[in-house]
């Protein structure tokens, strides 16, 4: 058996319980579903408040333009308390514990709102699902990384944003419909409970992340998981990471061989979000002035979302990083800039410049998913992740909160234009910082870094 920090261990030396590959299988099928399933929790609460908005407004007293701009964003202010919370627990405590309590937390928090009745009460209960998944986000992606092998990561990485942009157009159309029918809108919100149930009993008795244990010097109980759930080519990329090095901390985000991935990851996560929350979250009233009522016009956005992130997930780990990550960001800003100056356009014209935004935009959404457990070390995989994702959501929740604002007292035209220069700066920034990840080992990766 190898000491700690021995990278040179037999890669065919599997300890513990060896399996057979269709017991592997099963588990990876497993551990794949309820990771992604984490991913539609998110966009399902974030999907289920836009086609409701107007209810609540008219319904719960005190209930303000300013409060329905908080209680879009509160789930993403929460998100920005989480992720880096999470992610600094997930690297110290392990990636197990954290995924288990953050669906616990989602799902007490879930069903509260069956029983809300205040702006406050509202706020503070989709605050916590917030954070819940904050924290899902900096456990999940770097598990779902540091499991999979590096010629199927991007597309696993990309199922996750698959299911994003499915549960935000699913809670849509179930908002769209139940909000029609007349269901309280407290039932609208808490329809996402029974989900949140059904993945916290899948994620019962799952493994730690071996490559967790292995950078924390725990090499017989690394070897031991892959062999009962992995096989000796995932060993022998493996044991080429170090092993029992220091523990990770938010200084090191910053340190000489780390920055230029926190400050790329940070920034292009943040103007790629940003635009799009708060256009597909307020698209029917958006669109309403354009004469698109009724489902067409919202959930079009996040259909054409949808088939983009899919064409991208299908192509990711055949083409290069950087292809799907700035050239993208360019033309959806260029789109921006179009409605903005064609704000008279034909009602038909602005809806496919819409779609086209949505599509062109989800593309390099996908690689906000794959890039931060590619370009953080294990030791940092999680601050990092969790970092990087607190900082994107800031930026999201403040555009949810001021496009009303901004619509209202700017107008349509000037907030596009606004939402063009945030795409500009991602584009920008990617040009200069963004790495090229595609087809390189977690292992081999971590070869840039030192500490």
């Amino acid at each position: 058996m190898s000491s700690i920090g021995d990278t040179t261990a037999d890669p065919s030396e599997l300890p513990g319980e060896v399996t057979t590959e269709a017991y592997r299988k099963r588990f990876q099928i497993r551990l794949i579903v309820v990771l992604v399933a984490g991913m539609l929790l998110d966009g399902y609460i974030l999907g289920i408040i836009g086609p409701i908005t107007s209810t609540i407004e008219h319904e719960v007293a005190g209930m303000t333009t300013a409060w329905i701009g908080l209680e879009a964003a509160s789930a993403l202010i929460g998100i920005m308390i989480g992720s880096p919370i999470g992610g600094w627990l997930a690297d110290k405590l392990g990636r197990k514990p954290l995924l288990f309590w953050d669906v616990s937390l989602f799902t007490i928090a879930s069903a509260a709102q069956f029983f809300v009745e205040t702006p406050t009460e509202l706020f503070l209960v989709r605050l916590a699902m917030g954070i819940a998944v904050g924290v899902e986000y900096a456990v999940g992606w770097p598990l779902l990384a540091e499991f999979a092998p590096a010629h199927l990561r991007g597309r696993l990485l990309g199922c996750t944003i698959i299911a994003w942009y499915l549960g935000f157009c699913v809670a849509f159309v179930v908002g769209y419909y139940l909000d029609q029918a007349g269901v309280s809108w407290n039932i609208i919100l808490g329809t996402s409970t029974p989900i949140a149930i059904l993945i916290l009993l899948g994620r019962i008795g799952l493994p730690e992340s071996p490559r967790w244990l292995w950078s924390k010097g725990r090499t017989a109980d690394a070897k031991g998981i892959v062999g009962r759930y992995l096989d000796t080519d995932y060993m022998t990329d493996m044991v080429k990471a170090k092993s029992g090095g220091p523990a990770g901390s938010f200084a090191m985000l910053f340190s000489p061989s780390i920055w230029r991935s926190t400050v790329f990851m940070a920034g292009f996560w943040a103007c790629a979000v940003t635009p799009y929350f708060a256009i597909a979250t307020f698209a029917n009233d958006l669109l309403t002035g354009f004469g698109l009522t009724g489902l067409l016009g919202g959930i079009s956005l996040s259909v054409f979302a949808l088939i983009g992130v899919i064409v991208t997930t299908l192509i990711v780990d055949k083409v290069r990083r950087r292809t799907l990550t700035v050239p993208t960001q360019w033309i959806a800003g260029a789109l921006l800039v179009i409605i903005g100056l064609w704000a008279g356009a034909p009602p038909v014209v602005m809806l496919l410049l819409f779609l086209a935004f949505s599509f062109v935009n989800a593309m390099y959404n996908v690689m906000t998913t794959v890039y931060p457990s590619e370009v953080f070390p294990t030791e940092v995989r999680g601050i990092g992740t969790g970092f990087s994702a607190a900082v994107s959501r800031l930026g999201a929740a403040a555009g949810l909160f001021l496009i009303p604002i901004s619509l209202e007292h700017l107008g349509f035209s000037t907030t596009m234009f606004i939402a063009a220069v945030i795409a500009f700066a991602g584009a920008a920034l990617s040009q200069v910082l963004a790495p090229e990840t595609g087809g390189k080992s977690l292992s081999e990766m971590a070869e840039n870094f030192s500490h």
